[in-house]
C-alpha cells in the first residue's frame, strides 16, 4: 500500500532520521520495587526497575516486534545510565533521549499492594527532574515527527509549564503531524491546581486522535459519570476513543470507519487522519465497538494501562478490526497484570493472534495466570471454564 497522510511523511529517512512505527515522548523513572509486602518504612530492601507510562509502552511495542524510539531527559548521572540502558535492551531506540547535568534523574519507590486501596503508598522523587525541563526548545522535533504514530500521556503536562507549552505544540493541528496517541493518565497528585489539570487534560484529548481514558478518571477528572456513552459525548473530536472500563472490559467509538476491518483512524495509521485533528467531529456516526475483559489472576495491577494501550497500538499498526484491537489490548494488559513490574513480555504474535480470534463463547471463558505468555500450547488448551 502507498503510504499517505501522516505516514507519508516518514516513508523514507529525512535528514538522516530512519523512520520508525511509533515515537514515545515522557519522563521515565528508576522504581524501586519491595522485596516484600508491607508500608515502606518496614519494607528492608527493593528491587529496582524502569517505569514510565511512555516508556512502558515502547518497551512493550517494541518486544511485540515494532520499530520504536522513545524520546525523553534523564540526568547525568548512573540512574539516567540505567535508564537508556534498560529501555534500549527492550529493543527501543534511544538515540533521541537528551542527558541533562544540572538535573537529576526521577525516581520513585512504591509498595507491593494496589494502587486503588488505601494501603498503597508511593513516593515519587521527580521535582526538579531532568524530565521536567523538556520544552519545545530543547526536544528534537525531526525525531518527533519521525513515527508514523506520536503517543503521549497526561502525566507530561503536568511536570512543568515547559512540558505543558511542548505538548500543546505537539497536538496543534497541522496537516503533517503523526497520527497524535494521548492517554489521559489523570494524576491528581501532580497538578498544583486541579482544576487546571482537569481542563488541560480535556483540551489536550480534544486535540489528539486516538484517546485511551478509563471510566473511573474521566468521572474523577471531569465528573462524567454516565460511562462510556457520557465521556464520548464529552470527547467527541477524537477520530477513535477507547473507554477502559476494568473488569467490565472496553469501548471503541470510532467515526468514519463504516465498522469495516482496517477503516478508520483508529485502524489504518496510513488514512491520513492527523489531517482533520482537532476541527470538531464529522457528520459520520460513531462504530461502538465493546469488548469484555479477560479473567486474569492478578499479581500486580500497576502498569496494565500501558500494556492495553500498547497492545491496541500494536494492533492498529497491523490494521486489524475494531474488536481484535480491543482484545489485543487486553492480551497485552493481562500479560502486566500477572508480573510484579511495571514490564512485562507481551505474548507472542501468533499466540496473541490465536486467542484474540476465539469466537465469543472461547474467549468469556478464558482465564490467564502468570506465566500465561510463555505457553507454546494450542490457544483452545488454555481456555478453561471456572
Amino acid at each position: 500500500m502507498t503510504p499517505t497522510g501522516p505516514a507519508a511523511a516518514v516513508s523514507r529517512p529525512v535528514d538522516g532520521i530512519r523512520p520508525v512505527d511509533v515515537v514515545a515522548l515522557g519522563e521515565s523513572m528508576v522504581t524501586f520495587l519491595p522485596s516484600r509486602p508491607g508500608r515502606l518504612a518496614d519494607v528492608p530492601s527493593f528491587d529496582r526497575g524502569i517505569g514510565g507510562a511512555e516508556s512502558n509502552v515502547a518497551c512493550v511495542l517494541a518486544a511485540a516486534g515494532h520499530r520504536v524510539k522513545w524520546i525523553g531527559r534523564v540526568g547525568d548521572d548512573g540512574f539516567g545510565d540505567h535508564l537508556v540502558e534498560a529501555i534500549t535492551a527492550y529493543g527501543v531506540d534511544t538515540s533521541a533521549v537528551r542527558r541533562d547535568p544540572h538535573r537529576p534523574t526521577g525516581i520513585y519507590f512504591r509498595t507491593a499492594g494496589d494502587r486503588a486501596t488505601d494501603e498503597h503508598e508511593v513516593l515519587y522523587y521527580r521535582a526538579g527532574s531532568a524530565a521536567s525541563a523538556m520544552s519545545p526548545d530543547n526536544t528534537p522535533r525531526a525525531e518527533l515527527d519521525s513515527g508514523r504514530v506520536l503517543h503521549l500521556s497526561g502525566i507530561t503536562a503536568a511536570l512543568s509549564a515547559d512540558c505543558l507549552a511542548l505538548l500543546r505544540e505537539l497536538t496543534a493541528p497541522r496537516p503533517d503531524r503523526p497520527l497524535v496517541s494521548f492517554d489521559v493518565n489523570h494524576r491528581a497528585h501532580l497538578w498544583h491546581h486541579p482544576e487546571t489539570g482537569r481542563t488541560v487534560l480535556l483540551e489536550l484529548a480534544r486535540r489528539s486522535d486516538l484517546v485511551f481514558v478509563g471510566e473511573d478518571e474521566a468521572e474523577e477528572a471531569w465528573g462524567i459519570t454516565g460511562g462510556p456513552d457520557a465521556i464520548r459525548a464529552a470527547l467527541p473530536e477524537p477520530r477513535a476513543l477507547v473507554v477502559k472500563q476494568g473488569a467490565a472490559g472496553a469501548t471503541l467509538f470510532e467515526r468514519g470507519s463504516g465498522g469495516e476491518a482496517g477503516g478508520g483512524c483508529g485502524a489504518e495509521p496510513d488514512g491520513g487522519c492527523a489531517a482533520e485533528s482537532g476541527g470538531g467531529a464529522e457528520s459520520r456516526a460513531d462504530t461502538v465497538t465493546r469488548v469484555p475483559a479477560l479473567r486474569v489472576d492478578v499479581v500486580a495491577p500497576v502498569g496494565a494501562g500501558d500494556a492495553f494501550a500498547a497492545g491496541f497500538l500494536s494492533a492498529t499498526l497491523r490494521s486489524l478490526p475494531a474488536r481484535d484491537r480491543l482484545r489485543h489490548g487486553h492480551l497485552t494488559a493481562a500479560a502486566a497484570l500477572t508480573v510484579p513490574g511495571d514490564l512485562a513480555v507481551p505474548p507472542s504474535r501468533d499466540h496473541a493472534d490465536r486467542l484474540a480470534a476465539l469466537d465469543d463463547e472461547a474467549w468469556g471463558t478464558l482465564r490467564l495466570g502468570p506465566g500465561w505468555t510463555e505457553a507454546v500450547t494450542r490457544a483452545d488448551e488454555e481456555v478453561r471454564t471456572p
